[in-house]
């Protein structure tokens, strides 16, 4: 172990931050250029969009619990979790490269439409990214301690992440989006291959942390032999997911097996009333009185049910943003029109770049809080106040933002403030959860719940992805999608202020506590 490592330095945790830095900027990219390149350059429509994003979740959905499961029991390279991320920094690196050539690619195979090659693409490029993101963020809770340690190296997590997502959107904004692609590649290739050579990982796990990791091997490893995971036990866990579940199955089913729909959105409105129902059931149950570990279950499920709905609001802004800027591109800027106040083959042009331009913007307002606000601002506060209470009133801020957009975005600058104000609550989104959900389940687990925990932002993605791109679509004032945001986002503020505070929340590690 390197003495960075063993002190628990600053440049430790920015050196461990790495390797989740890598996944998150492949997914700015894609975040920043995958929508406008299927609008703008291929003429898919909104709901084509919307499917193609649906792989990504799909892509989550399958590659982080499986490779959560599989790396708390593997020890490959030397590390539990070292294999996966070079093997998927160096995929998902390769796999960006396809994005700007789909054409290419759809021309060489003979096919008559560019939907199936994107849609390849895009699930190539998300469970390479995947396979690396449930080991990057476990790896953290592996290496380091219990209470305020593992709150700071999620949040340097996020502040190093979202730096480089700052500097993701800024390149596509100033230069163009194939600059930002190919920067991409080279970064991810980095950033995933050589830090994971500088983090010693621990050969054995405890069940809950530094306490049970000092026990003697042989208690370690007796208590490592009750990690097994069952199909039903896995369904049990994600009883508040289980109406997202049913509508995603349901979802690909009506769009790409071609089964009828059922009328009258009956179905939908099932599984609507199913989500409500298991929320409020699972935010209501009673932590105190149980054991740790079935106590550490109600409250991980707790913090599923909360956590969903933000991921209907956050997603459904990435995706439909372009959306709602083309809407409203007309009072944003000088487009040239013919004699009859038609937009020319020159307007739409300007009209492309202008939207690419103020999305662009718009995301690196919002990544330039999220990068900045984590270390500085959210960690003291959830020092003094609490995770979920730091948690929860960031995002209630972002449902006011979204609100805000709606009513008053009728300017890029506007726009770019407004979205600075959502940054909030995406820097806590991005950060907080982490270290809360990681101080409530089992730390010989961590690989298996980080990868349920992450059915709590790809199931909700589904929603975003058929719902509102078909309700967005549909509707001739396209600010509904932050209507949809605000609402979302709100019901997971209310649902996160029921979920119980860590009760070592404070807790230093010791040689934190020395250096004070």
């Amino acid at each position: 172990m390197l003495p960075f490592q063993k002190k628990l330095t600053n440049s430790f945790y920015a050196m461990l931050s790495l390797p989740a830095t890598a996944m998150g900027f492949g997914l700015a990219v894609q975040i920043a250029v995958l929508s406008w390149l299927l609008s703008t350059k291929y003429g898919l429509d909104i709901s084509d969009i919307g499917l193609v994003w649906a792989f990504g979740p799909l892509g989550g959905l399958i590659g982080q619990v499986v490779i959560g499961i599989i790396s708390d029991k593997v020890w490959v390279w030397n590390g539990r979790r070292r294999a996966f991320i070079l093997v998927g920094g160096v995929l998902a690196a390769l796999g960006l490269l396809a994005l700007p050539n789909i054409g290419i690619i759809q021309a060489s195979l003979g096919l008559d439409g560019v939907l199936g090659v994107a849609i390849v693409v895009s699930l190539t490029i998300d469970l390479a990214i995947n396979v690396s993101f449930n080991p990057t963020r476990s790896i953290i809770a592996d290496v380091t301690p219990e209470g305020r340690p593992r709150t700071k190296g999620y949040t340097w997590m996020q502040t190093v992440s979202g730096s480089f997502g700052v500097l993701a959107y800024l390149i596509g904004a100033v230069f163009d989006n194939f600059v930002l692609i190919y920067f991409g590649v080279i970064l991810i290739f980095l950033f995933s291959v050589i830090p994971p050579f500088f983090i010693k990982e621990p050969r054995r796990l405890g069940r809950y942390g530094k306490a049970d990791i000092d026990d003697a091997p042989e208690v370690a490893a007796k208590k490592e032999g009750t990690n097994e995971a069952s199909l039903i036990e896995i369904i049990k866990t994600i009883l508040p997911l289980w109406g997202f579940l049913l509508y995603a199955v349901y979802g690909f089913l009506v769009r790409l097996a071609g089964v009828p729909r059922i009328p009258n959105y009956l179905f939908e409105i099932f599984c609507g009333v199913l989500t409500i129902a298991v929320m409020f059931y699972t935010l209501t149950r009673k932590e105190e009185g149980l054991s740790k570990e079935k106590g550490g279950v109600i409250g991980f499920k707790k913090i599923l049910a909360a956590h969903s709905f933000t991921w209907i609001g956050v997603q459904s802004m990435f995706i439909y943003l372009f959306a709602f800027v083309q809407f409203r591109v007309p009072a944003l800027a000088d487009i040239p029109t013919g004699e009859n106040g038609e937009i020319l083959v020159a307007g739409m042009e300007q009209i492309n770049a202008a939207v690419g331009r103020i999305v662009n913007w718009s995301f690196f307002s919002l990544n330039l809080v999220a990068a900045i606000i984590p270390v500085l601002l959210l960690e003291p506060l959830a020092t003094r106040f609490g995770r979920v209470k730091t948690h929860t009133v960031s995002i209630a801020i972002m449902a006011v933002g979204y609100l805000s957009i709606l009513y008053l975005g009728y300017s890029p600058l506007i726009i770019y403030f407004l979205m600075a104000i959502v940054g909030i609550g995406w820097a806590s989104t991005i950060s907080l959860p982490f270290a809360i959900m990681s101080q409530k389940i089992p730390q010989s687990r961590m690989g298996l719940y980080m990868g349920l925990f992450n059915l709590s932002v790809t199931l909700p993605m589904f929603v975003s992805s058929f719902g509102v791109g078909e309700l967005v679509e549909k509707a001739d004032d396209k600010g509904i999608v932050f209507i949809v945001c605000a609402v979302s986002v709100g019901i997971s503020a209310l649902g996160w202020s029921l979920v119980k505070e860590p009760r070592d929340v404070f807790t230093k590690h010791p040689v934190e506590a020395g250096q004070e």
